[in-house]
């Protein structure tokens, strides 16, 4: 399942229907790690994270930082409910995807 949100100026993301499919209810306990430009979100009943009350998803500072987001920046969500994993895609991974992807089909990237 994939969303499509916006980070607001707290530094949260929302999208009903990834939150629906992930079966991630307010309070439910998250570990959030960062890893090649995309933060990973995993269900843990130990995680030191939580879902608001309001079901949003409010990504750490220093993940931001990583990631090089800003409050407005769209993001590309990714829910594995099997595996009670979420992937954030940052714009600048995005990118890097987007441009793969065109390269191996159109022979070319944008410069190309």
């Amino acid at each position: 399942m994939y969303g499509i949100c916006t980070l607001d100026p707290g530094g949260r993301i929302a999208d009903r229907s990834v939150m629906a499919a992930l079966d991630w209810d307010p309070g439910k306990r998250l570990d959030i790690r960062v890893s090649r430009g995309l933060i990973a979100v995993f269900a843990d009943g130990r995680g030191i994270f939580r879902i608001t009350t309001h079901r949003l998803l409010h990504l750490p500072v220093a993940a931001r930082r990583w990631c090089a987001l800003a409050a407005g920046d769209r993001v590309l969500l990714a829910a594995y409910p099997q595996g009670g994993l979420l992937v954030v895609h940052p714009p600048g991974v995005l990118d890097a995807v987007v441009d793969q992807v065109h390269a191996d089909a159109l022979g070319g990237g944008r410069d190309g």
